[in-house]
């Protein structure tokens, strides 16, 4: 896990949009580019920001920033009148933009929803002319009732200077689809896109989470995104094999009971298949030791145990625990049929905003033994636990009540997922720059 605002060689500047709670803000900056603005809409994601690496910035200022804090503008982003001041100076520009495309209500065809704030990221794209993108979003647009949807994103992303009008989105689709036939943009003004389905795990996260990654270039950069775009490092298979009877997995989860680690061995596939090469899947057992996601070796020092007295503090000082913050259980966890615990010894399940800022069954965590919570055998997870699982440092802060520190980081980017994304860009980037001096 990357310390929060590590100092990583600056590699250019960037700009986040909708950064929530700042996991894809922080994957970029570990990655080495100095953000020139922040912006969120929510208060409480913005109070988390502030309490971390960020600082206050008025909509309408237009000077360009050279300071290391994060440039925050709280707010409406389409309330900020121009990203004009920007032009020519941002390398990426990232952001997961809330997407609820289409109002289901008729039959044969789907109204878009004013929440969609794609629209925006393509409006700051035209303002700023960014060398890359980085945009990440849930993998129900690849579902077939929005697939048509998804197109039209990435040929707006192609062609963000064409602009729509009072035009349907769907006559808008057609214009777009025939000037790439055409192919006679302008460079400057066309972005090579590419994108991605991901599942979290397989780049280290210790949770199975499945999203869609966008990649854009700007043409005339002549980007070679195939020779850096990331591969898959971690698999379910390599988690397997490092789980037999005496394998690194058990070495390092050495204080496990004897019975516990023979239950997890028996559910094993009695056939494996061959080893892949990779790395195994990190598992929530490993992010509460404070596993690295590289190699191995702990990062974090491991979490205390959550006890019984820890149930749902009624003080601020009593939520630190062991010196960690947020690390307090809560009590009333169950399960029932569809909501199934966490494993310790997987990638912990899709970590989700829900309703109410408390995501039901999938914050909850099957323990070792049954003697916590009335003997259930179970508990919700801690939100340290979960920003754990979402890679977020323990050095991050969290700012608001549970259920809202557990919605900010359900709508987060897991910072190492971003991570991995930024990091291939700035290469490619750099790549680029290099092949045109020559």
């Amino acid at each position: 896990m990357s310390d929060q605002g590590e100092e990583s060689p600056e590699v250019g500047t960037s700009v986040e949009l909708f950064a929530g709670g700042g996991g894809l803000a922080m994957a970029v900056h570990n990655a080495g580019f100095r953000p020139l603005l922040v912006n969120e809409f929510h208060k409480r994601a913005c109070e988390t920001l502030r309490a971390n690496l960020a600082e206050e910035r008025d909509k309408d200022d237009t000077t360009v920033s050279t300071s290391k804090k994060w440039p925050l503008v709280e707010g409406d982003v389409r309330k900020i009148r121009s990203f004009g001041f920007l032009k020519g100076k941002v390398d990426v520009l990232a952001g997961g933009p809330p997407c609820q495309p289409f109002s289901l209500g008729g039959v044969a065809k789907g109204t878009e929803d004013e929440r969609n704030m794609f629209p925006e990221m393509f409006r700051a794209i035209r303002e700023m002319k960014p060398k890359a993108v980085i945009c990440e979003n849930v993998r129900g647009l690849l579902r077939p009732s929005f697939r048509s949807y998804f197109q039209y994103i990435l040929n707006e992303m192609m062609l963000p200077f064409e602009l729509r009008g009072k035009k349907s989105w769907e006559e808008h689709n057609r214009d777009l689809e025939g000037k790439l036939q055409k192919g006679s943009a302008d460079p400057s003004q066309r972005y090579d896109v590419h994108w991605i389905e991901v599942n979290a795990a397989n780049y280290g996260v210790p949770q199975i989470r499945n999203r869609v990654i966008i990649v854009a270039f700007r043409s005339d950069l002549n980007v070679k995104w195939e020779n850096f775009k990331p591969e898959e490092e971690f698999s379910e298979e390599a988690l397997f094999h490092s789980m037999q009877e005496g394998g690194d997995y058990w070495k390092r989860h050495d204080y496990v009971d004897d019975e516990v680690k023979k239950r997890v061995i028996a559910n094993l596939p009695q056939v494996l298949p061959v080893p892949d090469g990779k790395k195994p899947w990190r598992t929530l057992r490993d992010a509460i030791l404070g596993i690295d996601w590289e190699d191995g070796t702990p990062v974090e020092k491991p979490l205390p145990p959550v006890l019984e007295e820890h149930l749902k503090p009624k003080k601020p000082e009593d939520r630190v625990v062991g010196g960690i913050r947020d690390h307090v259980g809560w009590p009333g966890a169950r399960k029932y049929d569809g909501h199934t615990p966490n494993l310790l010894d997987r990638p912990a399940k899709t970590v989700k905003a829900g309703v109410h800022g408390v995501p039901g069954g999938e914050s909850v965590m099957e323990l070792d033994d049954e003697t916590f919570d009335e003997g259930k055998g179970y508990r919700y997870m801690t939100v340290r636990e979960t920003a754990r699982v979402m890679t977020f440092p323990d050095k991050w802060i969290l700012e608001g009540p549970r259920g809202e520190k557990m919605r900010q980081l359900g709508n987060a980017v897991p910072v190492k997922l971003g991570e991995v994304f930024a990091k291939a860009v700035a290469a490619a980037l750099q790549d680029a720059e290099k092949r045109s001096w020559k």
